[in-house]
């Protein structure tokens, strides 16, 4: 009996310190939590505006001019005189070609014409004689009719035969090829003892002067901004940001699209000549207008690789926004792609987010 009585005393202290354990923790869960410190900065709204639509279009830096130049002569290269990066004036000699062959057609047909004028003064000579015969009746009308003939063929021989002295000594000049206007070597595809054929391309020479930006506009950005040669498009180099932006002309533009691609060639010159070709560039294409939501740069932060936003609600707590943004503006604002309606109420100068729900206190009026 005694041992139940304790047993009956234990369990009911027990119940009792639980109880109390219990209500312990929950009067303290209970208590009020402490509240957040207050986030002072200056407030924007991000207003909602009509702003140019623009597409922008990657194309390539190219020379002015660019030539492939080759020979029409079918024979070994015997030397190069220039390298890829020269500087060549017009007229200059860039490589030579074995002669011999070309020297060679030029003489036998310096041979065939001097066979040629040989016949002719015979047959000249001849229809001379068959006039005077004919004169005196010892000669028929046909025999003087042969020998009209042979001296007209005789002298149609001798105009060919001039013709291919010409045709032959032309080819000849060509042992030296040359550079037709002065520019820059862009690349050399032979070395000595390489055959050299007709339309063969042998040397690249481009223009030092005149650089060009070849795009490839797609077709509904040409009906929606009437693109056309003589219209003036900015244009970036991405490998100059020093340059930032400059005024590009169209010079010229296909006159139908690429029906493997739907694209537009076009090709605007450039007002600087020193760019090396190759190189990247954008144009900037206004296709219109559009409704878009912009902010200060200041409002943005990056974090995590996240753009965001810091919001002060309508209870006036802080709340952050995930962004997307686009284009900067030159006057520093930035457009939100997603993330924003428009209208918030933002803060500015934040070096980092505070905590989410931070009550927000204006340095200022809240400015647009």
């Amino acid at each position: 009996m005694t041992s139940k009585r304790t047993l009956a005393g234990i369990s009911a202290f027990s119940l009792l310190i639980v109880t109390a354990a219990c209500g312990g923790s929950h009067e303290k869960a209970a208590g009020p939590s402490a509240p957040l410190p207050a986030v002072k900065a200056n407030l924007v709204k991000a207003e909602t505006r009509d702003v140019p639509r623009t597409t922008e279009l990657y194309g390539t830096v190219a020379a002015g001019k660019t030539v492939a130049v080759s020979s029409r002569v079918m024979a070994l290269v015997s030397a190069v005189h220039v390298k890829a990066g020269d500087s060549v004036a017009e007229g200059q000699v860039l490589l030579d070609i074995d002669p011999q062959t070309a020297q060679g057609q030029e003489a036998q047909a310096k041979g065939a014409l001097a066979q040629a004028k040989a016949a002719l003064a015979l047959a000249e000579r001849n229809h001379q004689r068959f006039q005077n015969l004919y004169k005196t009746g010892a000669a028929s009308e046909l025999e003087l009719d042969m020998a009209r003939m042979q001296f007209e063929q005789a002298k149609g021989a001798v105009q060919q035969g001039e013709g291919a002295v010409a045709a032959a000594s032309s080819v000849a000049k060509e042992s030296k090829v040359v550079a037709p206007f002065a520019g820059r070597v862009a690349s050399r595809m032979v070395e000595p003892g390489d055959l050299a054929a007709p339309g063969r391309p042998l040397v690249m020479i481009e223009s030092t002067a005149g650089r060009r930006l070849v795009l490839s506009v797609p077709e509904s950005a040409v009906v929606a901004s009437g693109l056309s040669v003589g219209k003036t498009l900015p244009v970036r180099i991405d490998s100059r940001p020093d340059m930032k932006e400059i005024a590009g002309k169209v010079a010229e533009m296909s006159p139908g699209a690429d029906p493997a691609s739907h694209t537009f060639m076009a090709k605007v010159d450039l007002p600087i000549g020193d760019l090396p070709t190759g190189i990247t560039g954008r144009a900037f294409l206004a296709t219109g207008s559009k409704k878009a939501i912009l902010v200060p740069a200041a409002a943005v932060l990056t974090q995590g690789g996240m753009q965001l936003v810091a919001v002060r609600d309508d209870a006036g707590k802080l709340r952050t926004r995930a962004i997307t943004t686009g284009q900067t503006e030159a006057s520093g604002l930035v457009e939100v792609l997603s993330g924003l309606t428009g209208g918030e109420t933002l803060l500015t100068g934040l070096s980092a987010l505070p905590r989410d729900g931070s009550p927000v206190e204006s340095t200022g009026e809240v400015t647009k």
